[in-house]
């Protein structure tokens, strides 16, 4: 629903749209910021996500799956060597040159931010894949988790109606988290953290600080050895 307020009451969109917020629970109420209008759109429901708490289980290690499944492949494909502990350190370099988009069998790719981007050529299928959670592949970003559902052939029709992408997407995590069925996981990346399903096969994701401190460890190595086959070839004493 739209609300189109006339120049003569313009100036009370702020104020109505405030009261609409509190009012309409479970909408979500949008005050343009420019054009004098109020935008109303239904939101999926805690009961709704209650009642379809296991479809959207499924749907999450469904995701954590074929984000894992794509990333190798691609990395397969490309012959590079994955950073185990900050997938984003190799995907970075592929920025850098024409890697940064082609295909994999039938996924077209796209390399950004903190994700690798992937469309199925055939069904249409799209899912993001993160990049900044060692080998963990399973964030459920809320506005690529739910285009992922309904780009999903085999998951429509769906049981269930998601309207808004992103802020459904958040009441999906929250209430699935709430539930116990998804859960918080911090980052490589300092004060970023992500939502992953509960039931899954957890792996070790170092934290910013720790990565840190292994590069400097490395870098540390690297000097050594420089220094020691500098002497070894008598150019230091």
């Amino acid at each position: 629903m739209k609300l189109v307020f006339e120049e003569s009451v313009q100036n009370q969109r702020e104020i109505i749209g405030q009261e609409l917020r509190n009012e309409l629970v479970g909408f979500q109420v949008g005050i343009h910021l420019i054009e004098p209008e109020i935008n109303i759109a239904k939101l999926i429901t805690d009961k709704e996500i209650e009642d379809n708490l296991y479809f959207f289980e499924q749907c999450a290690k469904d995701y954590r799956q074929l984000g894992e499944e794509l990333i190798f492949k691609l990395v397969n494909k490309l012959s590079i060597e994955l950073n185990k502990d900050s997938p984003i350190e190799t995907f970075n370099e592929l920025k850098r040159d024409k890697r940064q988009t082609g295909k994999v069998e039938d996924w077209r790719y796209f390399v950004h931010g903190f994700h690798c981007g992937f469309e199925n050529n055939n069904t249409g299928q799209v899912i993001e894949v993160p990049l900044v959670f060692g080998l963990e592949f399973g964030d459920l970003d809320p506005y690529f988790f739910t285009r992922y559902i309904k780009s999903t052939p085999k998951y429509n029709p769906l049981p269930v109606d998601i309207f808004e992408d992103y802020a459904d997407g958040v009441r999906i995590n929250e209430k699935m988290i709430s539930l116990g069925k998804f859960e918080r996981i911090s980052s490589n990346i300092g004060n970023h953290c992500g939502v992953v399903v509960a039931d899954r096969q957890k792996v070790e994701i170092k934290s910013y600080e720790e990565l840190n401190r292994l590069y400097k460890e490395q870098k540390k190595q690297i000097e050594k050895h420089k220094f020691n086959f500098w002497k070894f070839i008598g150019l230091k004493k």
